[in-house]
């Protein structure tokens, strides 16, 4: 039970980062509703110059976030155990292993879906990552295909192709991706 303390400290601190993160961009929508659309044109431009620049360096980190954990997320669960063998029938853990893809499989279609719209927050992001959708959008039903055992080869080197793909496009824009593995519990929800 040792090992479940620094877990739970792990994971507070996840939600802390990630309250904040939310706050931080929520705070930086303004609808144009309220007390502020009384205010004066002047006292209004001000603040929404600084709010678009604050977007576009959070598109790119969240970018960069969101990115990383479906690269990690994809080489840790699918690419690794399919090279090891752990998907063929009769392997020892092929089921556990399987499901663990599958998750993985819609964790990291997630996540780039994610990486995508935030991509879009930034200009050179945008024309670096617009080409890719339609290879993020083919992994759509992969997970399920991983959880069932269906994947084969071609799959593996789909997920394998677009991870390379948005890593290429992120170091062109100058938003470096790096592999983050999630843990298993991220994965389930």
């Amino acid at each position: 039970m040792p090992s479940s303390v620094p877990l739970r400290r792990l994971f507070v601190a996840l939600l802390l980062s990630c309250t904040v993160l939310v706050s931080a961009t929520a705070c930086g929508n303004d609808s144009g509703t309220g007390a502020s659309a009384s205010a004066s044109p002047s006292a209004s431009a001000s603040p929404s110059a600084t709010a678009s620049a604050q977007k576009q360096k959070l598109a790119k980190t969240r970018f960069v976030a969101n990115a990383g954990l479906a690269a990690g997320a994809t080489y840790q669960w699918i690419i690794k155990p399919y090279r090891a063998g752990k998907f063929k029938k009769g392997a020892d853990g092929r089921t556990f292993a399987l499901v663990k893809a599958g998750l993985a499989g819609g964790f990291a279609y997630n996540r780039l879906k994610a990486a995508a719209e935030n991509a879009k927050g930034d200009p050179l992001l945008s024309k670096a990552v617009a080409p890719l959708a339609a290879g993020i959008e083919s992994l759509k039903g992969m997970g399920t295909k991983l959880r069932s055992g269906q994947a084969g080869a071609g799959d593996v080197g789909a997920f394998e192709d677009v991870i390379a793909n948005i890593k290429d496009a992120g170091k062109s824009a100058g938003a470096e991706v790096k592999d983050k593995v999630p843990s298993a519990s991220q994965l389930g929800g």
